[in-house]
Formats: structure tokens, C-alpha cells, sequence
């Protein structure tokens, strides 16, 4: 049986780190998503229902 390697590089996962090999790639994968580097399909917020989250 396999394991599936690190998202960001591809190199083996570590116990520590899972599932990325290293803190360099989990901080990488945090930075994408603080950037807007990814985003959850859905349908855009309106202007006044963000408002109201605040």
C-alpha cells in the first residue's frame, strides 16, 4: 500500500507534518489560501450578507 506524497511538492508525507513532508509546505499551502490562492466553489456573496458578517 502506497501513501499519497506531499500536495505541494510531491515528496513523501511525514508523521509530523501530514499531510505535507515539511512545515515549508504546510506554510506554503497556508499562504495560498490567506492569498486567495484557493477558493470554495459556490455561488458569489452578495454585498449586504457580507456586511452582516462582520
Amino acid at each position: 500500500m502506497s501513501t499519497r506524497p506531499c500536495p505541494i511538492c510531491k515528496k513523501p508525507r511525514t508523521q509530523q507534518f501530514t499531510p505535507f513532508c515539511s512545515e515549508r509546505c504546510r506554510d506554503k499551502d497556508l499562504a495560498q489560501w490567506f492569498t486567495d490562492g484557493y477558493a470554495v466553489p459556490g455561488e458569489p456573496a452578495a454585498p449586504e450578507d457580507i456586511a452582516r458578517e462582520d
